[in-house]
């Protein structure tokens, strides 16, 4: 058996996304800016696929713009006005590094990985123009509290208002690995920007988008043909935004169960592997986290050969995010949360999908008990 363990470094194409991307590829190829009725058709189908996203997001199609994908949606958000910027410590790569290109507070979170409102509200300055954390993080799974965040930046308003200040302030939340499993709809969050990609709920990879309420002004990062509303130009990839529609619309139809199935299964898998490792550490929010993550560290022990010990048994995990385990370097993430590197070492990150059910997470559970134990004898001989 194979048990793929890993949904929140990527997941499959879901074969309905399949199935509504082919056309595109052959028969309705054209260039949606040509003028001609084949042509024409296309970007009808192209705009109507922006308007199925946005009525999912509870936005409006002219406040997205299409992209290659989250990290270049990031980019884009974060060129969107200068000044000072407050961030977590734990936030994705992509945005730290956005972050670093201007004056920036990156804040901490507590030992679930979680920041508290207040600590946002101190950490503003009067020319802060963005704050930015993110949905659920990619590698413990906590949801952050967006909305009692957003009440911190709408307060901030009116005393800016009050003060004469007029400095705007936005909201900006990367909600990749939060999209199937939370409610993303932007006014319920309160965010002024939004960013995701498909490559996460079962669609094509290097596709993505940017919501930026109406008044939020973008600064094009790719210039020329002046697609996507001047914002983003080049040719639009219409196959991948009408699979990204497919994808999400299908994620979100599936949102309640999918997340009641995941926790159930979740929940199993840690008891078991609980019951066999008293000694287990087990990170992230123990209530505000994503149903499809468990992380576990085993301390003492060298993730790097956990994970290649489960690979020759068929179960495919993560180290932490792909990112960081690409880089060979220890997760920035736990650091942050206070794990010792002894324990951060011995991590081991299980993301849950589509593809799991009650017995490939069994056959895991029982995996990684059998691996996880020889590697505990062969440390401590």
């Amino acid at each position: 058996m194979t048990v793929y363990l890993d949904h929140a470094a990527a997941t499959p194409m879901d074969p309905e996304v399949t199935k509504a991307m082919l056309p595109y590829f052959s028969d309705a190829f054209f260039n949606p800016s040509s003028p001609y009725a084949p042509a024409v058709t296309v970007r009808r189908d192209y705009d109507a696929a922006k308007v199925r996203i946005a009525a999912i997001l509870g936005a409006q199609a002219g406040e997205l713009t299409m992209t290659a994908g989250a990290t270049e949606s990031v980019n884009l958000a974060f060129a969107a006005g200068s000044g000072h910027v407050v961030t977590t410590v734990i936030e994705h790569q992509a945005v730290l590094a956005a972050a670093d290109r201007s004056d920036n507070t990156k804040v901490a979170v507590d030992a679930h990985g979680r920041v508290d409102p207040e600590v946002i509200r101190n950490a503003l300055q009067p020319d802060t123009w963005l704050v930015s954390v993110g949905l659920a993080n990619n590698e413990i799974g906590t949801v952050q509290p967006l909305a009692k965040i957003a009440e911190v930046i709408r307060q901030e308003r009116a005393k800016r208002r009050d003060e004469g200040n007029g400095q705007p302030i936005y909201l900006h939340t990367d909600a990749s690995q939060g999209v199937g499993q939370i409610d993303i709809n932007v006014a319920r969050l309160g965010v002024d920007l939004l960013t995701m990609n498909a490559a996460k709920i079962y669609g094509p990879k290097q596709v993505g988008l940017l919501y930026a309420e109406r008044g939020v002004n973008l600064t094009p990062q790719i210039v020329g043909g002046g697609q996507e509303q001047g914002r983003r130009s080049g040719t639009e990839n219409v196959a991948g935004v009408i699979g990204m529609a497919e994808a999400l619309a299908r994620a979100d139809a599936a949102r309640k169960t999918e997340t009641r199935r995941l926790f159930d299964l979740r929940n199993s898998l840690l008891s078991t592997l609980e019951a066999a490792f008293p000694e287990m550490v087990v990170s992230g929010h123990p209530k505000h986290r994503l149903s499809g993550h468990l992380h576990v560290s085993f301390p003492g022990i060298d993730a790097e050969r956990l994970v290649f010990g489960l690979e020759t048994k068929g179960v495919l995990v993560a180290t932490g995010s792909a990112c960081a385990a690409n880089k060979g370097t220890r997760s920035h993430v736990l650091t942050a949360i206070g794990l010792a590197p002894d324990v951060a070492d011995g991590s081991l990150r299980l993301s849950l999908g589509k593809s799991t059910n009650a017995d490939s997470i069994a056959y895991a559970a029982d995996a990684i008990i059998e691996v996880v134990g020889k590697e505990m004898r062969r440390v401590n001989r």
